[in-house]
């Protein structure tokens, strides 16, 4: 009977442990994860938290993978807008709220065009992708995202 009780407490703590792997290895600050009806998706993302790397962005960048991504946080929610001035390929841009759902997506920015591409609505966070991706992978507004960096409290699907 004790050898039963040693072997449950062993597999229960191998359970939680694991869960916990699991959460931590979709939650890495170089990871962001999105729930799509197509299915999961992540990249590879660059974190631009400050109001310099905001500013620069993926200008000047002539090449990303389909994988990579920047993902611009804001330490408040609200409205925000972008231009493409000195960024060289066209991007999808997916406008986050503060609960990590997508509220907006605006899809193929041109490549060097000064007008503002505006979230329309508050948001915490802005995903840079590849343009064309965002159609092609099914994120769409009220696809869920995730990350190690947006806010955990209320999230829709939290770390």
């Amino acid at each position: 009977m004790g050898k039963r009780i040693e072997i449950r407490l062993i597999a229960a703590i191998l359970a939680v442990f694991t869960l916990t792997q699991a959460a931590f290895a979709a939650c890495q600050p170089g990871k962001i994860e999105l729930a799509t009806e197509k299915g999961r998706v992540s990249f590879d993302v660059a974190v631009a938290d400050d109001f310099q790397e905001r500013g620069r962005g993926l200008m000047f960048v002539k090449e990303m993978a389909d994988s990579q991504g920047m993902l611009f946080i804001y330490g408040v929610t609200r409205p925000v807008s972008f231009w493409m001035k000195n960024t060289y390929i066209p991007l999808d841009m997916i406008f986050i709220d503060k609960r990590g759902v997508v509220k907006k997506v605006h899809a193929n920015a041109v490549p060097h065009d000064t007008t503002s591409i505006s979230s329309d609505v508050p948001i915490r966070s802005v995903l840079e992708i590849n343009g064309g991706l965002a159609e092609k992978l099914g994120i769409v507004p009220g696809t869920l995202v995730r990350h190690a960096e947006l806010p955990q409290q209320g999230a829709a699907w939290p770390c």
